[in-house]
């Protein structure tokens, strides 16, 4: 039951609203005084059901400190709406939970990120009530790991560090990096980050050059990526070669022409991938290297090549060590 106190500590405003400017001014804050006050609803229930959910929402425990409540927001873009839903989120944790809330908001642009990291202050500018400051984690500030040596050392940061930079310039060599280290995984640590960086790349051009560096050794990549781009060969050939065994007229010349079109297919995918690995890191390609490359039909040399196109510094470094 409300006490008198607290009633009238409120109602008084309610009946005086100039009041608000006097001890306003009494405390050092200067308001103008209302032109027209208005007396809204107390009542803050939703009218009806209105689901909000965080992205993810983390409880950290330490040894010396309190629990920590971690709140993780994935921002493609800026969204002027969303510093006051994270207010909410923020408000909302600590009230039912009674642990300090934290906000981490993680990018994938600069313009972005920066929008994100500014605070946000609620309230007239004579006195804020409020100022949210998320922590945000993007290009700007994560690290470029390009040693496999340090994608070692910490997986899950490398995997974060392909995601946040996705659309920068290093993107190849940091995920050249991350696949070196996975062929030494086993498929339950192996999978998940392959699974992780391909959503996390979604539809960006480095979102090819995932998929074909994944699919490069077939012999160590078991994740559905691979098992996609393994079937999308197979079909291939298996196209050219039924094609092929057709024209022969005869079984010898139909199982003749499964294998060769099944080698064809894969010679082509995969001189089709390096040149798209060049396309995406924005690499020139001379004729007479694209040539070289479309008229092989050697697999391991193309596998070779693809592996190389993703570090090469230019188009014909591929053919340096041959």
């Amino acid at each position: 039951m409300v006490s008198a106190p607290h009633e009238a500590m409120h109602r008084i405003f309610q009946d005086h609203p100039d009041l608000f400017s006097g001890v306003s001014k009494v405390l050092g804050v200067d308001f103008a005084p209302p032109t027209s006050v208005t007396l809204m609803p107390t009542d803050l229930t939703e009218a009806s059901p209105l689901e909000r959910r965080v992205d993810t929402l983390l409880r950290l425990e330490t040894e010396d400190d309190e629990p920590l409540l971690v709140a993780i927001e994935a921002q493609g873009k800026k969204d002027p709406d969303k510093p006051a839903s994270w207010a909410y989120y923020a408000s909302y944790l600590l009230t039912k939970y009674r642990l300090q809330p934290m906000l981490l908001v993680v990018c994938q642009d600069h313009a972005t990120a920066k929008w994100a990291e500014q605070p946000v202050q609620f309230g007239p500018p004579q006195w804020p009530l409020l100022t949210l400051r998320p922590l945000v984690a993007g290009p700007h500030n994560m690290p470029v790991i390009t040693s496999p040596a340090e994608v070692r050392k910490d997986l899950a940061l490398a995997t974060l560090s392909a995601i946040t930079h996705g659309k920068g310039p290093e993107i190849g060599t940091i995920l050249k990096a991350v696949t070196t280290v996975l062929r030494d995984e086993p498929d339950a640590v192996k999978n998940p980050v392959i699974e992780f960086i391909s959503r996390g790349l979604g539809k960006l051009p480095a979102a090819a050059l995932w998929r074909t560096l994944v699919a490069v050794d077939l012999s160590f990549y078991k994740s559905p990526i691979f098992e996609e781009v393994r079937e999308e060969a197979r079909d291939q050939g298996r196209q050219e070669g039924r094609q092929e065994g057709r024209q022969e007229g005869r079984q010898e010349g139909r199982q003749e022409g499964r294998e060769e079109g099944r080698e064809e297919g894969q010679a082509q995918g995969r001189a089709e991938a390096i040149l798209e690995v060049f396309e995406v890191r924005g690499i020139d390609v001379p004729e007479a290297v694209r040539e070289r490359i479309t008229n092989c039909v050697d697999l391991e040399i193309l596998r070779h090549w693809l592996r190389r196109a993703a570090v090469a510094p230019s188009a014909d470094a591929i053919f340096t060590d041959d």
